[in-house]
């Protein structure tokens, strides 16, 4: 029976790896525990799914992250936070995201009244950190997110009021969204923080989550396979702080008074001995007698049951320990040794994993010279002139460039320049690939191949551009 939990626990393990989850919260450096105060995905089979509906609820903390968990961390005023992002939700396996899968980062936080009630759902959210792609290094966020073995950091902006807060990290990866229909994927989760705090702001220019972006935006549309930078504003502008004169916070005096708030919810009681993610086991009561030693297995091995139970996708690993200690209970009950229970008060919890955390990064937008000039940006993907597909949609005919990836006769839009792809497919939305560049080319709308019967011809990528590109497309 033993094997068979096994081979079905591995088999669990091997459904759910494949894309990317946020499983660990680190403060000032330390651990706070594989799934400890983190808003995931409750069972392993999508822990690691990607979100494709960006209007969906899971955009604020991810799938079944509208219910909190019974943790909350204390941060202190202006902690550095790091976010793990891990391809095996476990870690039974290394690697923090494909490398096909290119894209943005970025980190938010909503000031709510409990942290693990808020449903994280709607209005509030802010932007304290992001990162695009970076023209310096010709990288986007998510090969510094694997060069960095799936850490993100970032500093909790100074003035930040205290109290209760959801900080939600998010990986935008684009290596689909060029299909038809557009497919970018987006990985969030939050985490359940009370930020201890003199500070009085409160930002007042916030976003609703899900609405902040929408399948129309371009920065969701973008083809990181055939890139025409620089990378569109993807979301709402980073708060820097109200010493900023670019960003307004609003004051709740009533709040807010420059003295400290205090956390009332999510703290381990003090007779705690062993956690597990958001659960957590408490010192069995004393015993002198036989009915007493087995009435504390009992109740041992209920706490065991609530253990795995309740054990995220990160694992269960913890309660394999508090097996031990009711096995031991038991053990101390047959051989008649009643005064128990063994080790009693002694803290279980291992010490917490050492890894090497980055530093946190400045805020990094793209900001490379436009390089979407229909005229020459197509030119130089080819040899000469003669050898161009002929451009069938262009100033000439009066059409606008599609600035939303959209394109066609029902909208008027040409494809020619727009940064998406120059080909119009017969569903209407700009591309490159062959799902764009087929029979169905609308030649009205974009550059279609004269010689292919209508076909797009597939463009080689152009001297200024293959330093941003550093896989092929697969």
């Amino acid at each position: 029976m033993k094997l068979l939990s096994l081979i079905l626990a591995l088999a669990a393990v091997q459904i759910a790896a494949g894309h990317t989850v946020f499983t660990t919260l680190f403060v000032n450096d330390v651990d706070q525990g594989d799934g400890t105060c983190v808003r995931m995905p409750s069972t392993p089979d999508n822990a690691t799914f990607p979100i494709n509906d960006l209007s969906s609820d899971a955009m604020a903390c991810g799938y079944d992250g509208t219910h909190g968990v019974a943790r909350v961390c204390p941060v202190d005023q202006s902690s550095k936070l790091s976010f793990l992002f891990r391809e095996w939700a476990d870690g039974s396996q290394g690697g923090a995201i494909d490398s096909s899968h290119m894209g943005p980062c970025a980190v938010y936080m909503k000031s709510v009244a409990s942290a693990t009630t808020d449903t994280a759902v709607g209005d509030g959210w802010f932007k304290i950190w992001e990162e695009t792609y970076d023209a310096t290094t010709s990288q986007w966020c998510t090969d510094k997110l694997i060069q960095n073995n799936g850490f993100l950091s970032v500093d909790i902006p100074s003035d930040l009021a205290g109290g209760a807060y959801l900080v939600r990290p998010e990986v935008l990866a684009l290596h689909e969204a060029n299909k038809n229909p557009p497919n970018p994927q987006m990985y969030t989760g939050c985490g359940q923080i009370f930020l201890k705090s003199t500070g009085t702001a409160r930002p007042k220019d916030t976003v609703s989550i899900p609405g902040y972006v929408n399948i129309s935006n371009p920065s969701v549309l973008f083809d990181v396979w055939n890139p025409k930078f620089p990378y569109p504003d993807f979301g709402p502008s980073v708060y820097t702080g109200s010493s900023a004169a670019s960003n307004t916070v609003k004051l709740n005096a009533a709040l807010n008074t420059g003295s400290e708030m205090t956390q009332t919810e999510g703290l381990l009681p003090e007779n705690v001995i062993l956690t597990n993610a958001n659960w957590w086991g408490v010192e069995l009561d004393s015993y002198t007698t036989q009915d007493g030693c087995w009435n504390a297995s009992k109740a041992c091995w209920a706490q065991g049951s609530t253990c795995y139970d309740s054990a995220p996708p990160t694992g269960s690993k913890n309660c394999a320990i508090w097996e031990g200690k009711c096995n031991g209970i038991d053990d101390a009950c047959n051989a008649n040794h009643f005064n128990g229970p063994p080790n009693k008060g002694l803290n279980l919890t291992p010490a917490p994993s050492t890894y090497s955390i980055p530093a946190v990064s400045s805020v990094i937008q793209d900001k490379t010279p436009t390089t979407t000039d229909a005229t020459s940006t197509t030119m130089t993907k080819y040899k000469s002139a003669s050898s161009m597909p002929s451009p069938t949609a262009s100033e000439d005919a009066g059409l606008s460039v599609s600035i939303d990836a959209t394109c066609g006769g029902s909208t008027g839009l040409s494809c020619l320049g727009s940064g998406y792809g120059d080909c119009c497919s017969q569903n209407g939305w700009c591309g490159s690939s062959s799902d764009y560049c087929n029979d169905g080319c609308q030649k009205d709308f974009g550059v279609c191949n004269r010689s292919s019967g209508g076909g797009c011809m597939k463009k080689k990528r152009s001297g200024t551009l293959a330093g941003h590109i550093k896989r092929p497309r697969v």
